[in-house]
């Protein structure tokens, strides 16, 4: 039987890569995420920032759980009390304040990848309206120009179980047969996502390494200078 996933996985996985030794496996396979979202938190190279969720003071895992873990890299953690499941209510989706920006980029995904999706599923799935999706359709949304499509479920709007399940139920009562190309595209798509942030990561450090020389160079000749007119006085 799968093991079950903590309550809020990319937090809980944000506090175990800040605050413990664990290996990114150990503390991808516990939190059911990809190890290349696991690597991106610790290279700080995720579009969104989590604030770290103790699973031990939650009850998920226990210190010796934790510890068994550092001890040993090929140690399963074990989950200690499986998160309560709440089922949704009828109504929108809620999306916390500091994710809403991200819908946007969300969307425009959904729309590249499975235009097979209608857009009040759409809008069910990630908390939005017909009217924003019918603006991103046809560009005329008025942060259309910033608009970057990204997997919502690494932007944390939705889960993977979600969105796997509207795409499965999509595809059979269309009478299309699973390829299995979705997760491989999902897998392209997050790592085409990381090596896109790390680039920009390592070009902004160029640059400031390549502003830091200019400035030494230029502080150096100014420096000859006044002490070649020292001298010439």
């Amino acid at each position: 039987m799968t093991q079950p996933t903590p309550l809020m996985p990319h937090a809980t996985a944000s506090w175990l890569v800040e605050t413990t030794a664990l290996t990114f496996e150990q503390i991808a396979d516990f939190c059911g995420l990809h190890i290349l979202e696991v690597q991106a938190m610790a290279d700080d190279l995720t579009s969104s920032k989590y604030t770290g969720r103790d699973p031990v003071r939650s009850g998920e895992l226990t210190m010796a759980e934790i510890e068994k873990g550092q001890a040993d890299p090929s140690y399963a953690l074990r989950m200690q009390k499986a998160p309560v499941t709440v089922n949704r209510t009828k109504g929108p989706r809620y999306t916390p304040v500091s994710k809403r920006q991200d819908k946007p980029d969300g969307i425009a995904w959904i729309l590249r990848h499975h235009p097979e999706i209608s857009d009040a599923q759409i809008g069910k799935l990630i908390g939005t309206t017909r009217n924003t999706i019918a603006a991103i359709r046809d560009r005329s949304h008025w942060n259309i120009a910033n608009i970057q499509p990204k997997d919502p479920v690494t932007l944390g709007l939705c889960s993977q179980r979600e969105l796997d399940g509207l795409v499965a139920k999509v595809a059979k009562k269309a009478g299309v047969v699973d390829d299995g190309l979705a997760e491989q595209r999902l897998g392209d798509d997050r790592e085409a996502l990381i090596e896109e942030l790390r680039a920009e990561r390592e070009a902004s450090t160029k640059a400031a390494g390549e502003a830091a020389q200019e400035a030494e160079a230029a502080a150096w000749l100014e420096a000859k200078r006044a002490a070649e007119a020292a001298g010439q006085a």
